[in-house]
């Protein structure tokens, strides 16, 4: 497995094999991010083809309960389903650390929601402690241009850095 910073070209192999909710696709917008310097976007490979994704939010966490000044690893996905529980978002949670490390930042938050106990499980293993609930919320343009509004209850995690892993 391989993890590298989605290129212009990889946008459209994350739409063909991970799929994309709305108009622009969701890869589309997150690479229009790291294009402006708000985030980075991480993207895993194996044997050529893209099986996860993250983004480093170098703005943070845009929920107003979330008053911690630290980058935000969001929108952790790994595809299919077969992959997941096989170390792929381990490494991107390691590889979107690894970032901040080198930008010399000592804190990084994770957001969960609260019905995912599986990933919930995931960062506390990785050294992730609650910090705050909040309410995630955003909106999209479906396919078929209908804007979907989502509501989810999450809890905001954080992790002190240390040198090294």
């Amino acid at each position: 497995m391989e993890i590298t910073v989605c290129g212009l070209a990889d946008v459209a192999l994350l739409d063909r094999y991970m799929g994309s909710p709305g108009v622009p696709s969701f890869h589309a917008r997150r690479f229009a991010r790291q294009q402006a310097g708000e985030c980075t976007y991480l993207v895993a490979w194996l044997d050529g083809r893209p099986v996860g994704h993250t983004e480093m939010r170098w703005l943070g966490c845009a929920a107003p309960d979330v008053t911690v000044d630290c980058p935000e690893i969001g929108g952790l996905g790994v595809w299919p389903e077969e992959l997941r529980s096989r170390g792929i978002g381990t490494a991107l949670i390691r590889a979107a650390e690894d970032l901040a490390r080198e930008r010399g930042l000592t804190t990084v938050g994770i957001g969960v929601g609260v019905e995912n106990p599986r990933a919930a499980a995931l960062y506390a293993r990785l050294g992730y402690r609650p910090l705050v609930d909040y309410v995630d919320r955003y909106s999209y343009q479906d396919h078929d241009g209908t804007t979907r509004e989502c509501v989810e209850p999450c809890t905001f995690l954080v992790k002190e850095l240390v040198s090294g892993r």
